[in-house]
């Protein structure tokens, strides 16, 4: 199961960039100031249903804060929703989890009136539902077979073997490929098309120009298209970027720290560096290497060495 990735040094970093205390988030996310102080020491780690709450306390995206390689299954959705297992019988109408936990385990399908169900609640379509679905029912048969990871491990290989993707066509490709395990297959282009229009909110592309981007004949589509494309597959949005695009952002963050060691920039903002800047993780990372940096310069100074 492709779990999201818990930083406690991240999440750290994003409520003091954002000026948040721990006694603020703990009563965003519902839990004691204990807990909040805990999680950031790495005593212990928030459940997975407290994510979505944490990273809206931490006022910041649920996926870069706590990133997900892969896309989700059953049990994924539902932490997504912020629901424990034990919430969803409420959600279908009976007395007990038995379905849900059985669809989640890969021991048994959900009827269609729970799959209305739980997508209406989960924020998610029918379709993505299902898909996820399938997942969950493949890494069953997985872990039956002794295979287990295997579709991690899949989800990151090429489709020739030959290492990572580095066109378009290839990435979307891959993600098609080895991302929808089931009896349904991929989506078609259709489907795939008319899902990124929804996350949109209006159409611009067509079966025909998703086909093309695809199959390689068209490689520049319309501004938007690849982020939401991302959102639809469930991957980063750095993922179908360019790798000069990716470079550019790691070369402009190494410029200001470079900047920084050299004392020729105080507090970094966010300014002159194009229309996209740095990411805010990475800006506030970069503040507090900055002020680390400051300090022992301070203590240096003051020691006389």
């Amino acid at each position: 199961m492709p779990a999201r990735h818990f930083d406690r040094d991240r999440a750290r970093r994003q409520r003091r960039a954002a000026e948040i205390s721990q006694s603020e988030v703990a009563a965003g996310v519902g839990v004691s100031d204990s807990a909040v102080a805990n999680w950031e020491a790495g005593h212990a780690s928030p459940d997975p249903e407290k994510l979505p709450a944490y990273a809206t306390a931490l006022r910041g995206d649920l996926d870069d804060l706590f990133p997900r390689v892969g896309l989700p299954d059953l049990a994924d959705l539902r932490c997504d929703a912020s629901l424990y297992q034990y919430e969803t019988a409420e959600v279908i109408g009976t007395k007990s989890t038995g379905p849900v936990k059985g669809a989640e385990r890969g021991d048994r399908r959900l009827k269609d009136k729970y799959v209305t169900a739980l997508a209406a609640r989960y924020g998610v379509s029918e379709t993505e539902l299902r898909r996820a679905e399938d997942r969950s029912m493949a890494a069953a048969e997985a872990r039956r077979n002794g295979m287990a990871g295997e579709p991690e491990r899949l989800a990151v290989a090429s489709a020739d073997g030959n290492g990572p993707p580095t066109s378009l066509a290839g990435k979307i490709t891959m993600i098609l490929q080895h991302s929808y395990p089931g009896p349904q297959g991929p989506p078609s282009d259709a489907e795939m098309a008319a899902e990124v229009n929804a996350r949109l909110g209006v159409d611009v592309l067509t079966e025909q120009d998703f086909e093309d981007l695809r199959t390689g004949a068209e490689g520049t589509p319309s501004p938007g298209v690849l982020d939401a494309l991302a959102a639809v597959v469930g991957v980063s949005e750095m993922y179908f970027k360019s790798d000069e695009a990716v470079a550019a952002q790691v070369y402009e963050g190494l410029q200001l720290l470079a900047a920084a060691k050299a004392g020729t920039v105080g507090r970094v903002r966010a300014r002159g560096l194009g229309a996209e800047g740095l990411p805010p993780l990475a800006m506030a990372f970069v503040n507090d290497l900055v002020a680390e940096m400051k300090e022992k310069k301070e203590k240096e100074a003051g020691s006389g060495t």
